[in-house]
């Protein structure tokens, strides 16, 4: 009896001095893992296969799965399901790789910025916009409001961040509910 009060004080005593760290969410029905890099998790998201399929068509798999840091805003099925009818397998076709890489690489930031990194930025804006630059050279915002992270596009898109904090070893997806859309 004296040896299982010992073992469970030891177990206690050793949970309580081993740190607690949030488990990445599960987006899609699947894992993520923080040791994998984005395209590795992406593809096995069941809400991301449009985007998996558009970044392989995009030849932008070698860029994704590099050191980066990056912050990818990614859309859903659901966010490409709501583009006009026929947008989705225009994009996709060889012809228009580069129209394709464009509105991809649109929900692209350099960097590794989590929620709440953008919430600071934008908190020390005087306009309460935090303003980046995507790695297709257009621009997005973000805002916090009523506790939730809005993305702005240059085409007057507003994509709500549905998942934030998605840690990747090459940096952080946010997954979003709109399409970001490019000028």
């Amino acid at each position: 009896m004296t040896h299982i009060k010992f073992a469970l004080g030891f177990v206690a005593a050793l949970g309580a001095a081993v740190p607690a760290f949030a488990e990445n969410p599960m987006v899609g029905g699947a894992p993520m893992y923080e040791t994998k890099n984005i395209v590795e998790n992406a593809v096995n998201s069941a809400d991301h296969t449009t985007l998996v399929a558009a970044v392989k068509a995009a030849g932008l798999v070698d860029t994704l799965q590099g050191p980066g840091p990056f912050t990818v805003f990614a859309p859903t099925n659901a966010a490409f399901d709501m583009l006009p009818a026929g947008t989705v397998e225009t994009l996709l076709k060889p012809e228009n790789k580069p129209m394709l890489t464009k509105v991809l690489t649109a929900h692209v930031v350099a960097g590794d910025w989590t929620a709440a990194k953008i919430a600071q930025k934008a908190q020390m804006s005087s306009d309460g916009l935090a303003n980046f630059t995507t790695v297709s050279g257009d621009a997005l915002s973000a805002k916090m409001r009523n506790g939730m992270l809005y993305i702005y596009d240059e085409s007057g898109t507003v994509a709500r961040v549905t998942i934030p904090d998605v840690d990747q070893s090459n940096g952080v997806i946010h997954v979003v509910d709109h399409v970001l859309v490019p000028k």
